[in-house]
């Protein structure tokens, strides 16, 4: 019998986010690979963030939204906090 692969629940708050990050990545033409690597993670972080089965720390966010050149609240509002 074969192994069954677990994988994580998608959790609402996350999915939220998660889907903010790949609009603002896919509209700034930033690469899975190279947005990673600016935030010190792996592709598969980021493709879990997106995935709303996993969140990324302050520290993460924070250079992401360096990354992408975004004010923070892009990632975590949909409403502009000016």
């Amino acid at each position: 019998m074969g192994v069954v692969l677990e994988f994580p629940e998608v959790e609402p708050r996350y999915q939220s986010a998660g889907r903010r990050l790949k609009r603002w990545r896919e509209e700034r033409g930033v690469e899975i690979e190279a947005l990673a690597a600016a935030i010190h993670a792996s592709p598969d972080v980021i493709r879990r963030v997106e995935a709303g089965r996993s969140r990324l720390d302050s520290s993460q966010l924070e250079a992401a939204t360096r990354a992408l050149r975004l004010p923070i609240w892009a990632l975590v509002s949909d409403t502009p906090a000016y």
